[in-house]
């Protein structure tokens, strides 16, 4: 199976009335050309096969019901041929019914397995066929950026980390995916909130000036004790100071030109939480530079408060020494909480003569040329810098008419007193990133298609559909040149290859299987590990009032740690797949799977001496079942209750994102489970 045909089978619902549905959709979201057969020779093949196969069944077996003036659930198949083909939504509950074997009704004549799969095969290769030459791609609706997607681009496109998740309201999910065109609407909420986060990200990213005092930033966690070696292991970004122990921290600065300077620290007092109990310990901090004493200050509890002190200095050229010392104070108390002085961040700015000014860290990539001090020029100036951004931005050439206005923007500040010219580049850009041309993706018809019934979407369309399917981000550069140039659906197998072993495929994998297995939920789905453990591996273990009673401790705790590596493992076991093309049906079953040392010890396979924490193929002993995404333990958690199994939530998953065949509403009338379990003397299972 070929690259480009895997997606084909990636869906939440693998019956094959939804495989064709979903081919479909892929084969016109993505515009591959299938190739194309003689279409007499297939009406000929169609006609034959259908008279010699299905008619004489649907006579035998179903035309009782549904023929005629006898139309039993508003359903008749003694039609013609044509008028099957063009009703596929009638074929999708002829397979659905001929698959669950809900029809014919039970007490009624059956058709042999072969006559359902001769059935089955003329629905699939006939009246779900797709006409290459004249796809009908259905409706298709403007797509928003989701939040996932937002991130993404504005990563990709200017290189800052904006938090989505915090900063947006969550997206509105369809069909249990939130990137469905159709539920991503835009509220007036989200409208403003759009138009906060581009002010704060070109804030963030784009200089409004050519020249800014030069700073040096030392993060945290470059500050050592004296005499400790550096770890090989990655460091967090600040260092910690317990109020517990007495510790002296440093790091040193180079100042190359002498002058005024500023100190600034960026600290943070912080606690774990133990309970509901106060620790009244307290602690003194003090700053020292080149032993000058900069900072005494009396810290106790404070929950997280932020701090920011800003000292002047005047500095000689040369090394300078910058040292924290926190002293535990007397009385000392009951040590209930962790209590912790945290050193995020030390910038020295300076200095401040405007002769020792410097560039901006990334002026050159806003701004790769000097800017021109003719009015003229710099308006043409602005125009090329403003075009290529909004080309990136927009997915897609820019028309002189949006650069000029543009263009027009920023002029209107930057000729203002006070301001500069890359101040009006910046609100320029701003208003790009607040523009309906960036937030949607903006789709149009090929010119050579304009008169066609079914015309095909440009490749600049065809790009972006592309990246945000298999990337959840913008075009990259190469994509937007194919398009350019006509050339992308002609190297339509090669880039998706090349985008698939991109490591930005990463959020395809993740967001994918993380919707469609639900594996985002596994980190904070409740398990009751204790009532779960009490109940399967001990039933004594319980009173016969439900009273717990002390038992052996689990061999593995259901905690953050095993959640994480329960979701990394679905996700690099669904990536495994669609990398390596390899069948669909090992989504189902395997003989393989990706452990560390916590999830061998989790599955009890720790006689297979798998160590460490870094996930691994594993070939699975001969007769295990943890082969395939049902028996994976991120699936299990997502679908049981907090302190046992659900056959009831795991048979709805089934239904509704492996077999797509979802359960009708319950009869009238249906007392509780657990009731009926308990009149019955049976258990749930």
């Amino acid at each position: 199976m070929h690259k480009t045909s895997i997606f084909l089978f990636f869906r939440p619902q693998f019956s094959f009335v939804l495989f064709s549905a979903f081919a479909s959709f892929v084969a016109s979201a993505v515009a591959l050309c299938l190739p194309s057969g003689g279409t007499a020779q297939a009406v000929t093949a169609n006609d034959r096969i259908f008279t010699r196969d299905v008619i004489p069944v649907f006579q035998k077996y179903c035309y009782a019901c549904h023929s005629g003036r006898v139309n039993s659930g508003g359903v008749t198949l003694d039609m013609s041929n044509q008028k099957f083909q063009a009703d596929r939504a009638l074929f999708a509950k002829v397979l659905k019914n001929l698959h669950s074997g809900l029809m014919p009704p039970a007490g009624c004549d059956q058709p042999s397995v072969q006559d359902k799969q001769k059935i089955a095969a003329w629905i699939k290769a006939y009246a779900f066929h797709i006409d290459s030459s004249n796809p009908d791609p259905g409706h298709v609706t403007t797509h928003r950026l989701n939040r996932v997607e937002y991130h993404n681009t504005i990563h990709d496109l200017i290189g800052v980390d904006y938090d989505t998740q915090t900063a947006f309201p969550t997206d509105d999910a369809g069909h249990g995916f939130d990137n469905l065109a159709d539920s991503l609407t835009l509220s007036p909420l989200l409208m403003e909130k759009y138009l906060t986060a581009a002010q704060d990200v070109i804030s963030a990213a784009v200089p409004t000036a050519s020249r800014v005092v030069a700073k040096i930033e030392i993060p945290g966690s470059s500050f050592k004790r004296d005499g400790t070696p550096n770890s090989t292991e990655r460091p967090a970004p600040y260092r910690s100071l317990s109020y517990y122990e007495s510790a002296r921290v440093t790091d040193t600065v180079s100042i190359e030109h002498p002058g005024t300077y500023q100190l600034v620290l960026d600290l943070s007092a912080n606690e774990r939480y133990v309970d509901n109990k106060f620790d009244y310990n307290t602690c003194r901090l003090t700053v020292r530079m080149d032993e000058q004493e900069l900072l005494r200050k009396q810290f106790n509890r404070e929950g997280g408060k932020l701090y920011h002190f800003v000292f002047d200095q005047k500095l000689r050229s040369g090394t300078h020494q910058i040292a924290f010392e926190v002293q535990p104070l007397a009385p000392a108390m009951d040590q209930i909480r962790s209590l912790s002085i945290r050193i995020n961040k030390v910038t020295v700015k300076g200095p401040f003569d405007a002769k020792f000014m410097v560039e901006p860290r990334n002026y050159r990539t806003f701004f790769p040329s000097p800017i021109p001090s003719a009015s003229a020029v710099r308006k043409d100036y602005a125009r090329r810098v403003l075009g290529d951004f909004a080309r990136k931005a927009y997915r897609r050439p820019v028309d002189d008419a949006t650069t000029s206005r543009l263009a027009a923007l920023a002029e209107a500040v930057y000729t203002q007193p006070g301001q500069t010219f890359e101040a009006g580049i910046a609100q320029a850009m701003t208003a790009v990133l607040a523009s309906p041309r960036f937030l949607y993706r903006e789709e149009q018809v090929a010119s050579s298609q304009i008169n066609k019934s079914y015309a095909l979407i440009d490749e600049f369309s065809l790009a972006s559909r592309l990246s945000y399917f298999l990337w959840s981000s913008t075009p990259d550069e190469e994509l937007l040149r194919l398009a350019d140039h006509d050339l992308l659906r002609k190297d339509l197998a090669t880039q998706v290859q090349r985008m698939l072993h991109d490591p930005k495929s990463e959020a395809f994998i993740q967001n994918f299987s993380g919707q469609w297995l639900q594996t985002r939920d596994v980190t904070r789905v409740p398990i009751d590990t204790f009532a779960v453990f009490a109940r399967e591996l001990d039933p004594a273990l319980q009173s016969a009032s439900g009273e717990r009673r002390a038992f052996k401790k689990p061999p593995v705790f259901f905690d953050e740690p095993l959640r994480n590596d329960l979701a990394r493992e679905t996700n690099q076991y669904f990536g495994s797949i669609v990398r390596e093309d390899r069948s669909v049906l090992e989504l189902i079953d395997s003989n393989y799977t990706f452990l560390n040392a916590r999830l061998a010890k989790y599955y009890a396979l720790g006689d297979l001496g798998i160590t460490g924490d870094q996930l691994r193929k594993v070939i699975l002993p001969q007769g295990c079942q943890r082969g395939g995404v049902l028996t994976m333990g991120s699936v299990l958690a997502v679908t049981s209750n907090p302190t046992r199994t659900s056959p009831v939530k795991r048979g709805v998953f089934i239904l509704n994102n492996i077999l797509g065949s979802p359960a009708p509403p319950p009869p009238p009338n249906i007392p509780p489970l657990e009731a009926s379990a308990s009149n019955a003397g049976v258990s749930a299972r």
